[in-house]
C-alpha cells in the first residue's frame, strides 16, 4: 500500500511541469511591464481583462498593462493548445509620491512632485468618471462636427 501511494505521488508530481513556469509579475497602475514566455505561444488568455491587458510583441514576449488594482492571471498556450505558462499578475499602486485624501467614503488621489500636487484620479475616487468625461465629451463633439462636414476645434 505504501509503495503504491509513493508511486502515485511521484506520478502526480511529474504531471505538473507547468508549475515550474508559474511566476508573479507586479505591475504598477497605469504602467507597462514586459514578460517573456519560455517558448513560442499562439494564444493568450487574461483572467480578468479589467485588471490587466496583454499586447503581444512577438511569439515569446508581451506587454502587460496595469489597468485597475487587483490580481489576475495570464495563461499562454502553444499552437497545440498545451499550456506554456501561467503568470500571476498583481496591479499595485504606482511609484512616486501619491496622496489619497479620504473622509468617510469620499476619497481623491493626488500626484505630488516637489511642492506641487495635481489631481491623479484612480478607480474608486469620487468623480473619477466626471474628471475624464469633459475629454470624452469634447472628442465626441469633434467627431459629430466632422461627420457633419464642420471642422473640429
Amino acid at each position: 500500500m505504501r509503495r503504491t501511494l509513493t508511486s502515485a505521488l511521484f506520478l502526480l508530481a511529474g504531471l505538473a511541469p507547468a508549475a515550474a513556469d508559474d511566476h508573479t509579475v507586479v505591475v504598477p497602475f497605469d504602467e507597462v511591464r514586459t514578460i517573456a514566455f519560455p517558448r513560442s505561444v499562439a494564444t493568450v488568455y487574461v483572467g480578468n481583462p479589467l485588471i490587466t491587458d496583454v499586447n503581444m510583441i512577438d511569439a515569446r514576449h508581451a506587454f502587460l498593462v496595469g489597468k485597475s488594482y487587483g490580481a489576475t492571471n495570464v495563461i499562454a498556450l502553444d499552437s497545440d493548445g498545451h499550456q506554456v505558462s501561467d503568470t500571476h499578475v498583481v496591479i499595485s499602486g504606482g511609484r512616486g509620491a501619491t496622496v489619497t485624501l479620504q473622509r468617510g467614503s469620499f476619497h481623491v488621489t493626488l500626484s505630488c512632485a516637489g511642492p506641487r500636487c495635481e489631481s491623479a484620479p484612480r478607480p474608486g475616487d469620487v468623480g473619477y468618471t466626471t474628471v475624464l468625461m469633459p475629454d470624452v465629451e469634447k472628442h465626441l463633439e469633434d467627431g459629430t462636427k466632422q461627420a457633419a462636414g464642420q471642422p473640429g476645434q
